[in-house]
């Protein structure tokens, strides 16, 4: 697996009408195609329940992935750490978007939105680091301090994406493939208003997400992603390297 995209969606489960989580983990495959790997059920995202999650992928043979996108839940980061620590993390740029806002007042959220939106989509990290300092001046001079320290908390984390292909990009700021097809998913899960049990609403969700994965947009540059794979899990020399890359063509 070389990308990851993982996520909780909460529904409401049991007599007791507690939300329960279900965790979502997407991946990419070498050929440039995103499938749905696991949706279980989990106790608020916890490092142990997303742990449990990862280590069931692991035995079932998943290899460790190169990156791993999610949003600011330290459970998902606690996991890889026990499971994959050697896999990259990206935090999703559409939840830090609404964190920051948060920290602002809405007469603001026009301005702030397009400072942003700069940072989120310059060009280079050097481009993003200056767009990031100029947005957190601009906060302090508006008198919103806050606000900029969201966005600067766990920056090691929001830019990770530059260090692979550009092409790609577009698809690892953010968690919107698992993000996207809940919007038709909370439809039919607020209009049963909560399940008796937990695995029927695991049930539903992973038959709805089975049919949006056949929209799923393929990655771009496929062949960059094998280049991916490569460089990140082996350290052979130019003619080794060709070799493998040769062997995993054919599996793909």
């Amino acid at each position: 697996m070389v990308y990851l995209w993982v996520d909780g969606v909460y529904v409401k489960a049991g007599l007791e009408k507690q939300k329960a989580a279900l965790l979502v983990v997407i991946g990419a495959l070498l050929d440039g195609r995103k499938v749905i790997l696991a949706v279980e059920p989990g106790y608020r995202e916890s490092t142990e329940s997303w742990s449990e999650v990862l280590r069931d992928l692991k035995e079932r043979g998943m290899n460790c992935p190169c990156l791993v996108v999610g949003d600011g839940n330290l459970g998902i980061w606690g996991a890889l750490a026990n499971i994959y620590p050697g896999a990259l993390e990206q935090r999703c740029w559409n939840h830090k978007v609404v964190n920051v806002l948060d920290k602002l007042p809405k007469r603001l959220h026009g301005q702030a939105k397009r400072h942003l939106q700069e940072i989120v989509y310059a060009e280079n990290r050097e481009a993003a680091e200056a767009e990031r300092d100029d947005f957190v001046h601009w906060c302090e001079a508006e008198g919103y301090r806050r606000a900029g320290e969201t966005l600067v908390r766990d920056w090691n984390r929001m830019e990770t994406f530059y260090q692979f292909p550009q092409e790609h990009w577009r698809h690892l700021r953010t968690t919107n493939v698992v993000e996207s097809p809940f919007a038709g998913l909370r439809l039919r899960t607020d209009a049963a208003k909560r399940y008796k049990k937990v695995e029927n609403a695991t049930a539903v969700i992973w038959k709805m997400l089975l049919l949006a994965e056949q929209r799923f947009h393929r990655l771009e540059a496929p062949e960059k992603l094998i280049q991916v794979y490569l460089e990140s899990g082996f350290q052979e020399t130019n003619e080794e390297t060709e070799t493998k890359q040769e062997e995993v063509l054919a599996i793909a």
